[in-house]
C-alpha cells in the first residue's frame, strides 16, 4: 500500500547530519571560510583569532594542561578539536578535557569532561546557543571565558536548556573544576 505524504505549504530547512559535514568537509566544500562548525544542523564560519583572544586561550591551555598533567587522572587537554554530538553536531570549542585524546575523526561526546570557549567577539552566540548545545548534549562542565568581561563562566549541572549551576570568577584569581576532584587552575591575567 503506497501512503500519501502531507504537502508541504511553507519551505522546511534541512539540517545536516555529522556524517554529511565530515563528505562536504572531506570533499573541499568549506576551504574558502577555513574554518566552520557544525551546530545543531547548520553550518557556521568561525571567525579569525585576534590576539587578545589567542593570548588568552594560550594561557588558560597551559595552565589547564599542566594541572592535569600533575594530577594523573587520565584526562588531557586539546586545543580546537571537533566534538561529535551526534546526530547533527560538531562544534569546536577552543579547549576540550577528554578521556580520549588518541584515535581518529571526531573526538568523542562521551570521553568530553570539559568544554571551554573563549569569547571576545562571540559572547552572545556562547551563552546562548552553544549553553544549550552542551547541556542537551550532557557536557559535565561549560566554561565561557569573557575576555571583556575579565570573567570566565563556569557552569555544570547539564539540564535540557542550560546549567543548573554556575559562578562567575575573575580574572586574576583560582577557579576550581567541579568535575575534576583537585584540578584548580590560575585565571588570565
Amino acid at each position: 500500500m503506497t501512503e500519501m505524504a502531507l504537502l508541504n505549504t511553507a519551505p522546511l530547512p534541512v539540517k545536516l547530519r555529522i556524517e554529511d559535514y565530515l563528505l562536504l568537509d572531506a570533499s573541499g566544500a568549506f576551504e574558502a571560510y577555513r574554518k566552520t562548525e557544525l551546530i545543531d544542523g547548520e553550518i557556521y564560519f568561525i571567525n579569525a583569532q585576534h590576539r587578545p583572544h589567542a593570548r588568552i586561550k594560550s594561557r588558560l591551555f597551559r595552565v589547564m594542561a599542566a594541572a592535569l598533567d600533575k594530577l594523573g587522572v587520565g584526562l588531557e587537554a586539546m586545543a580546537e578539536g571537533s566534538v561529535a554530538m551526534p546526530p547533527d553536531g560538531a562544534p569546536e570549542p577552543d579547549i576540550v578535557v577528554t578521556s580520549e585524546p588518541e584515535g581518529d575523526g571526531l573526538i568523542p561526546l562521551a570521553s568530553v569532561r570539559r568544554i571551554v570557549e573563549i569569547s571576545d567577539t562571540t559572547l552572545a552566540f556562547d551563552t546562548k546557543r552553544k549553553t544549550a548545545l552542551y547541556a542537551r548534549n550532557h557536557v559535565p562542565e561549560y566554561w565561557i571565558v569573557d575576555v571583556e568581561g575579565a570573567t570566565i563562566h563556569q557552569m555544570w549541572g547539564p539540564e535540557t536548556d542550560g546549567y543548573a549551576q554556575s559562578r562567575a570568577v575573575a580574572f586574576g584569581g583560582w577557579i576550581e573544576a567541579v568535575t575534576v576532584a583537585g584540578l584548580v587552575v590560575e585565571t588570565p591575567r
